[in-house]
């Protein structure tokens, strides 16, 4: 039981290492330090939004932007991570 909840732990760090590279490469992006039409960047945001859009969607459906702020990935972090820890201690 003690490997499942290893299990688990380590895909919720690294969804959340998912989560903070897409939004680390948005800034990029935004601030023009990463050309947005280099081929590489756009397969790498391509992949990371196939990851994290399905959760992102649900939850801008009810929080919208402050003040030009997306807070979704902020608040999906948190929620993987009680989600993880809830889970996690089911099967310690």
């Amino acid at each position: 039981m003690f490997m499942i909840a290893m299990i688990i732990s380590f895909v919720v760090q690294i969804y959340v290492l998912i989560i903070i590279l897409e939004v680390a490469m948005s800034w990029l992006i935004a601030f023009d330090i990463v050309n947005k039409n280099n081929d590489a960047a756009k397969n790498l945001m391509t992949q990371l939004s196939k990851v994290t859009e399905p959760a992102y969607k649900h939850l801008r459906k009810y929080i919208p932007p402050i003040g030009g702020i997306d807070l979704s990935p902020l608040i999906l972090i948190f929620g993987v991570q009680l989600l993880g820890s809830l889970l996690a201690s089911l099967f310690y």
